[in-house]
């Protein structure tokens, strides 16, 4: 499958059909440790400094998630933000949650330094 930095290069689309197979969500899974696969969704849970640092980070996942038209479940906790994502249309994963979640890694990444 694709990398981390490919997938985010993509842009989500409409998804109509039939959800990713477990084969192809497994493949998707290698590139993405830290993130759990529940029953037809993906989830991580980040960590920050701070409960405001946190909060920065889950608007601007929203603004990504608003450009991009799919939109994950936030949950803000102090010093934490857990992220769940699925394609309602598709009843399960798609390649659109594999894309913000790559999104979501480099955001990540990006904000809170090693």
């Amino acid at each position: 499958m694709s990398t981390l930095k490919g997938l985010a290069a993509k842009t989500s689309v409409e998804r109509k059909g039939s959800p990713l197979t477990r084969q192809e969500v497994e493949q998707y899974m290698r590139g993405f440790p830290g993130w759990n696969l529940l029953d037809g969704a993906i989830e991580k849970e980040f960590r920050f400094k701070s409960y405001l640092e946190g909060l920065a980070f889950a608007n601007e996942i929203g603004q990504i998630a608003e450009k991009e038209n799919h939109h994950p479940d936030i949950l803000i906790k102090w010093r934490r933000v857990k992220l769940t994502l699925s394609t309602h249309s598709v009843k399960g994963l798609s390649e659109n949650d594999f894309i913000l979640a790559a999104k979501s890694e480099l955001k990540y990444r990006e904000s809170v330094p090693n």
